[in-house]
C-alpha cells in the first residue's frame, strides 16, 4: 500500500513503512524521475497561451523507486478519511502516483 501526498494539483508518492495503530501509519517519500521519452513528448506538446504556454500533463510517465535513505514521517487518520503528516494530506492507494502540474 501507498499513501500518496496530495498538494493541490500535484501528487507525490509515499510508501507505507509501518502501521502503528488503526489511525497512525509511518510513511516515507519515494524517489520519482521523469522518463526521458516522456520529457521529449511533453516538450513537443507545448502550445503557446496564457502567460507563456501550456504542456499536456497527461503525457507524464514517472520512474518511481523506494529510497530507504529518505526520512520517515508519521501520519494520522482524520475524519475526512485521509491521513495527515507534517507535510500534508495523504490518500491511500494500491499504486504509487507522481503528478506534477506544469501549467500552474
Amino acid at each position: 500500500m501507498y499513501a500518496n501526498r496530495i498538494g493541490y494539483s500535484d501528487i507525490d508518492p509515499y510508501e507505507i513503512i509501518r502501521r502503528i495503530s488503526e489511525k497512525t501509519i509511518e510513511v516515507r517519500e519515494m524517489d520519482a524521475v521523469l522518463d526521458e521519452n516522456c520529457k521529449k513528448a511533453m516538450r513537443d506538446s507545448f502550445v503557446p497561451g496564457g502567460f507563456l504556454g501550456h504542456t499536456d500533463n497527461s503525457l507524464q510517465e514517472w520512474i518511481i523507486t523506494s529510497n530507504p535513505n529518505n526520512k520517515i514521517y508519521r501520519a494520522r487518520l482524520h475524519k475526512d478519511g485521509c491521513y495527515y503528516s507534517d507535510y500534508g494530506k495523504h490518500r491511500l492507494s494500491e499504486n504509487p502516483i507522481k503528478h506534477y502540474d506544469y501549467n500552474f
